[in-house]
């Protein structure tokens, strides 16, 4: 398969801080590829580069064979972006939010390309309600449905899922996985192991500014010997050893004993005569 996106030793600083430090990875076309790193890795810097937002200090990056750098408005032709947030207007209804962004790509018939993206991503019913009353999953619905105006060759997901519910959570995986199926190539930043090893054909771990390892989920598997099971023997405990004595508790012992009566108001009437 063919390259969608080829990085070749990209470099990034911020005056004392080098950030991105010689970085390199290849996103096959139509495929899901994971940059699976922890806070402060480098992945949003890399996919600002990438969407031209932000220029490297060294190296290369094509998307789609067009340089980041040198031919930033065909690269922008070609992607889209989602953030790490929802980039929705709450006032406006998810339809119209739709609407206004086929608008200004002045694309023909922005109620059409509105409906099938409602019905793409299961917004529909709630495609005529403002989106202040959307859940979070349906914001980042909307929004990947925004970001697919326009049928992009590539999309970049950074972050998709960050703040999101289990449940959420779930419901965005879906969309990226259907994704994938229509033959969008798809660049996922994420921290989370699992949406790595759930979603992509492929993981680059970045780490410290560098590809540390990059490979598919059974090559990366395979850089690690399989776990080695043992068998601990577990000591009972003392509640454990009394229990399987003296039986489990019975309802008798429950019953508090009664205790002797000592004063002398606590004595029975025929003692007081």
């Amino acid at each position: 398969m063919t390259a969608a996106i080829t990085v070749t030793g990209i470099e990034k600083s911020y005056k004392d801080l080098h950030v991105l430090k010689g970085v390199d990875f290849e996103v096959e076309a139509g495929s899901i590829f994971a940059l699976l790193g922890s806070n402060g890795a480098g992945k949003t810097t890399m996919v600002r580069i990438l969407s031209t937002l932000l220029t490297a200090d060294a190296g290369t990056a094509t998307v789609r064979g067009h340089d980041v750098a040198s031919d930033p408005l065909k690269v922008r032709e070609t992607i889209s972006l989602t953030g790490q947030f929802a980039a929705v207007d709450e006032i406006l209804t998810g339809r119209e939010n739709l609407v206004l962004v086929a608008k200004l790509r002045h694309l023909p018939g922005a109620g059409r390309i509105a409906d099938d993206l409602l019905a793409r991503f299961r917004l529909t019913d709630a495609g005529d309600r403002k989106v202040g009353t959307y859940s979070g999953g349906m914001r980042r619905r909307l929004d990947i449905a925004m970001s697919l105006i326009g049928d992009p060759e590539v999309i970049y997901l950074d972050e998709p899922t960050t703040g999101l519910d289990p449940e959420a959570r779930l419901e965005v995986w879906q969309v990226v996985k259907d994704l994938a199926r229509t033959g969008t190539t798809v660049l996922l930043t994420t921290q989370y192991l699992d949406e790595a090893e759930q979603l992509a054909d492929r993981i680059a771990i970045l780490h410290e500014g560098r590809i540390i390892a990059n490979g598919t989920l059974a090559e990366l598997k395979a850089l690690l010997p399989p776990a080695k099971v043992e068998y601990v023997e577990k000591q009972p405990t003392l509640e454990e050893i009394f229990l399987s004595l003296v039986g489990p508790p019975t309802h008798k012992d429950w019953v508090a004993e009664p205790v002797e009566a000592s004063h002398p108001e606590a004595s029975t009437k025929e003692d007081r005569s």
